[in-house]
């Protein structure tokens, strides 16, 4: 079996010249270059610079990953640091009231110097996570860093300034763990 061909001869119809598929839009084709800027343009890249321009790529990303990777560690480290801290504040807070009522109560000078001691021993681990304390007792006011429980007049103190203080505040580098309770000095009574 042959198959025929099809042949367009010089002489065919108009109609068959229509069923033919119209030229591409003329947008749509690739722009012209002149001789001069063929000549001129840059040479393709060898496969030794493109692979020399991937190792550099792999090299930028790598090192970018090692940095976030060390970034993100110490982020982690930081916030383990920072949780552990926050439970021992309370207890910081406890032994602090536990040597104020053992020497107002006249406790034994050993039992005194004993919780003095395990009291140092607790703050030095603290202060060495970079934690410090807040003290806010005869300080003017600031709300960033103090939290005002109750305002009291006062003859001795001036409006504005703390009288005493509650509870003691912490910050961890920056960063604010707890804010310090005061009582604040609403000035001289009316």
């Amino acid at each position: 079996m042959s198959k025929s061909k099809k042949t367009h001869s010089p002489h065919a119809s108009p109609s068959s010249a229509k069923e033919q598929a119209p030229p591409p839009p003329t947008e749509d084709l690739p722009e012209v270059l002149e001789p001069e800027e063929v000549l001129s343009a840059e040479p393709a890249l060898s496969q030794e610079e493109v692979l020399k321009d991937r190792l550099l790529r792999l090299q930028a990303d790598f090192d970018n990953y090692r940095k976030r990777m060390d970034r993100e560690k110490k982020d982690w480290v930081a916030y383990a640091s920072e949780k552990l801290v926050t439970e021992l504040l309370p207890i910081l807070d406890h032994f602090e009231l536990g040597l104020v009522n053992s020497r107002k109560n006249e406790a034994p000078d050993s039992l005194v110097e004993g919780f003095q001691l395990i009291y140092n021993q607790l703050q030095a681990a603290v202060a060495k996570a970079g934690v410090e304390p807040i003290d806010a007792e005869g300080q003017a006011f600031d709300p960033t860093l103090q939290e005002a429980i109750t305002h009291m007049p006062s003859e001795d103190v001036p409006e504005g300034m703390v009288i005493a203080q509650v509870r003691r505040g912490y910050r961890m580098g920056d960063k604010l763990l707890r804010a310090a309770q005061v009582v604040v000095s609403s000035g001289p009574a009316d």
